[in-house]
């Protein structure tokens, strides 16, 4: 591995990630791909899981709504990245084999066109994975956001999340069958990624890169990361400590997962 002040600043910031690591983790363990394969990674942001989808073969193209966030990407992915809008996306009936979106769907006001889209462009027998959060009675670090004054604009979320059994419907209606599914991010995780949030936004404000689709509780350019240098180096120092504390995530048994991937296929028979 390159020496920390040598690499992308993505990467840097993927180095001290709780959340991020963990889906990269399930990512190496679960993703496969054919080096023929063409895939899409729908909502790439920064650029930053990008990276590593590319990492396990295929065919890659990386799209997202913001040409902010592309740009940034470019810096870090190169090639093959395309803006796209909430409508249509600009690919044929049945050309691709797998289609990645994570941590996307929340961020559209139509979900349900959107897994249309996937579904269409899906060649029979090809996959979809989702990644998305988690909503329902036992996630109690939901009901505690807009108690801190974190509302689902500074994520860029259009809703706060997805229960299991919801989005399982929601790919049966667009014609796609679900397969099988993950949970990630315990509370403690999600506890310590909603504090470094909220001082985020606290002291540098959500503006920033006003109209991400993502939002703004981090870094989202080079920039911004650069006049971020002293605080990061800060939160560096501590990091260790903050992974070591977030293993107490099986303490917590009964919230384990306030992430979710799940896979689905587009499923080999003829469309009615």
């Amino acid at each position: 591995m390159a020496p920390m002040q040598d690499q992308h600043w993505q990467l840097r910031l993927v180095g001290r990630s709780l959340k991020k690591k963990e889906k990269i983790r399930l990512l190496d363990r679960h993703l496969h791909l054919q080096a023929a394969d063409l895939a899409l990674d729908l909502g790439c942001a920064q650029g930053i899981l990008s990276f590593f989808l590319r990492k396990k073969g295929g065919r890659w193209i990386s799209a997202d709504l913001d040409a902010v966030n592309l740009k940034t990407a470019q810096d870090l992915l190169v090639t093959n990245l395309l803006q796209v809008s909430e409508g249509r996306l600009p690919f044929q009936d049945r050309s691709l084999d797998m289609v990645v979106s994570l941590d996307y769907l929340e961020h559209l006001d139509d979900d349900r066109l959107c897994l249309d889209e996937i579904h269409r462009i899906l060649k029979v027998g090809g996959r979809l994975l989702l990644a998305v959060p988690r909503v329902g009675f036992p996630f109690i670090l939901n009901r505690l956001r807009p108690l801190l004054g974190m509302r689902l604009s500074f994520y860029g979320h259009k809703r706060e999340g997805y229960r299991l059994h919801e989005l399982r419907r929601k790919l049966q209606d667009s014609g796609l069958s679900p397969l099988k599914h993950r949970r990630f991010s315990g509370f403690i995780t999600e506890f310590m990624e909603l504090v470094l949030n909220v001082l985020y936004v606290r002291w540098y404000g959500s503006s920033g890169a006003a109209g991400l689709r993502d939002g703004h509780i981090r870094p989202s350019t080079a920039e911004e990361f650069s006049h971020r240098r002293t605080a990061f180096r800060l939160y560096s120092l501590f990091y260790p400590l903050l992974w070591m504390f977030s293993r107490l995530d099986g303490l917590f048994f009964w919230q384990r997962g306030y992430g979710l991937m799940l896979w689905a296929v587009r499923p080999e028979k003829p469309d009615t």
